[in-house]
C-alpha cells in the first residue's frame, strides 16, 4: 500500500521548511484545521496563503521527515481555452486549474533570487485526483495500467525530483 504523509502539527510545519527563513516559516499561515486533514489520502499538505493570493506551500513527508517548500504563481492564464497537464499527478484541466509555481532554490542560490518552476494542479488536489477522490474535468484523468499504488508513487517519485532540484 502506499505512503500516505503522516498527521503533522503545526510545530513540525513550521519547522519543515527548506526554502525560507526561520522567520518567514513562523509568519506564514498554516492551515487551522489540522485535524480534519484527510491525512490518510495525502501524498502531501498543500494550502495557499489567503493573505498574498500569489503565494502557496506544501509539506511532504519524505523518510519520515516532513519537507516544506513556499512557492509563488509565476504566472496567471486566466481564461485560456487550453489544456495542461499537471507535472506531479500528470492530471489534465481545462483554463486554469494548472499553474506555473516556482519555488525560491536554498542556500544562496535562494537568497539571489535563483528558483525553479514546474506545473502543478492549481488547487494542490494531486493526491485526491490520484486517488480518484476529487472529480475532474472529462478526459482529466487518462487510463492507465499501472496500478494505484505506482500512480502514486510516480506522483511521489515527481514531487521529490522537483524538491530536490531546489537544492542543485
Amino acid at each position: 500500500m502506499a505512503r500516505c504523509v503522516k498527521p503533522l502539527t503545526e510545530q513540525q510545519i513550521r519547522a519543515s521548511f527548506v526554502n525560507c527563513s526561520r522567520g518567514e516559516a513562523k509568519r506564514l499561515p498554516v492551515p487551522r484545521e489540522l485535524a480534519d486533514v484527510p491525512w490518510e489520502h495525502l501524498d502531501f499538505l498543500g494550502w495557499h496563503d489567503l493573505g498574498a493570493p500569489d503565494r502557496t506551500y506544501l509539506v511532504a513527508e519524505r523518510e519520515g521527515d516532513p519537507v516544506g517548500i513556499t512557492l509563488r504563481f509565476a504566472s496567471q492564464q486566466r481564461g485560456y481555452r487550453h489544456r495542461s497537464m499537471c507535472a506531479l499527478c500528470l492530471t489534465t484541466h481545462p483554463g486554469d486549474g494548472v499553474s506555473l509555481m516556482a519555488a525560491a532554490k536554498t542556500g544562496a542560490a535562494g537568497r539571489q533570487g535563483n528558483t525553479v518552476g514546474t506545473y502543478i494542479c492549481t488547487d494542490l488536489a494531486c493526491s485526491l485526483y490520484v486517488r480518484g477522490r476529487k472529480p475532474v474535468a472529462p478526459g482529466g484523468r487518462m487510463e492507465e495500467s499501472l496500478t494505484l499504488d505506482e500512480q502514486i508513487a510516480r506522483t511521489r517519485t515527481n514531487l521529490f525530483a522537483f524538491i530536490d532540484r531546489l537544492s542543485a
